[in-house]
């Protein structure tokens, strides 16, 4: 593990899982729940969150088990009510007439699609809503898929970057997927990028979980806090500290700008060519590592290259799409 001070406070993810389950039970089949009982409870949850995942984990699970068991029972009763199918027809029409008066909040939970796709081009920036309040504002050239139901709440960032602001349900978590790895809402909000080689997620507020998205068989889990940003690939986790100006300046595509702060000259290229069609070549390594700073629109190529040629003396040549800086 990356951070064992973060992830040795946890304990055995199946222990805690079987602890759940215990809980739960004891919950479910108590004939007299006392106010002591769930005090007890609340502090088994308060000493982690990898706690409080566990629990709604297992409590969704329960949940839909007890809807499966009702829906069971009812089934003679379904059977028979096959035979009055013309006027169920029409009860059903009369309910979809109804959830349209209601509103869109409502009928979203009728009429949704139950996945859903988003994505940018190149340069693009997208806000999607969600009927639970969350959101997701995506940035150039991403993909999400969205499975946003009453019993679920799942996001998978295939490719790009995406800032997310979540209405915390702790009967419901929110997870968003990237690659191989998965992130769970502990309220809060957060930005996800994620590429061939890597995932990175940086907490704005609130807390995150991150883990492998094969939670049994994951060697690397640790809880995110503001101001940490996590690195994952497929073998490890790293975790930094950053400033909220910096996480600020981070997220300043929000606003359709690029802010740099001695930035060589390779990574402001390197963010310039995310959003652009038009590519910017650093040709030799002494210019790749000179320095930049000031803040520029994302589709602005022209104005940074001249700033380089202005300011650090360098060389602009444009080929076709291509535009190439050298000494």
């Amino acid at each position: 593990m990356s951070d064992p001070r973060r992830t040795n406070e946890f304990g055995d993810a199946a222990g805690i899982k079987a602890r759940a389950a215990d809980w739960l039970m004891e919950r479910g089949l108590s004939e007299n729940w006392r106010e002591e009982d769930q005090a007890r409870l609340d502090a088994w949850l308060a000493q982690s969150p990898a706690h409080e995942v566990a629990f709604a984990r297992m409590e969704a699970t329960w949940e839909r088990t007890e809807r499966l068991a009702a829906l069971n029972a009812a089934l003679p009763e379904v059977r028979a009510a096959e035979r009055r199918l013309p006027l169920l027809l029409m009860k059903f029409a009369a309910a979809v007439m109804l959830v349209v008066g209601i509103g869109a909040a409502g009928a979203w939970l009728v009429l949704e699609p139950r996945d859903r796709t988003f994505s940018t081009p190149v340069g693009g920036h997208e806000m999607v809503n969600f009927a639970d309040g969350s959101s997701v504002e995506l940035n150039t050239d991403t993909l999400v898929r969205a499975r946003m139901t009453t019993e679920e709440r799942i996001v998978w960032l295939d490719r790009g970057e995406a800032f997310f602001r979540v209405k915390h349900d702790p009967m419901h978590p929110f997870i968003v997927v990237a690659g191989n790895h998965r992130v769970t809402d502990l309220g809060t909000q957060f930005v996800v990028r994620h590429d061939a080689r890597r995932m990175q997620v940086a907490v704005i507020q609130g807390r995150v979980w991150l883990e492998g998205a094969e939670r049994e068989k994951s060697e690397h889990s640790t809880l995110l806090t503001p101001g940490d940003v996590a690195t994952a690939t497929a073998k490890s986790v790293s975790v930094a500290r950053r400033s909220s100006k910096a996480l600020a300046e981070s997220l300043s595509w929000r606003r359709g700008v690029l802010v740099f702060n001695h930035t060589t000259l390779a990574e402001a290229a390197a963010q310039f060519n995310r959003y652009n069609r038009k590519q910017i070549l650093i040709a030799d390594p002494q210019a790749a590592a000179r320095t930049i700073g000031g803040t520029f629109p994302t589709g602005d190529v022209e104005d940074f290259t001249r700033l380089a040629e202005a300011v650090l003396g360098l060389h602009v040549t444009a080929r076709g799409d291509t535009i190439v800086i050298s000494r």
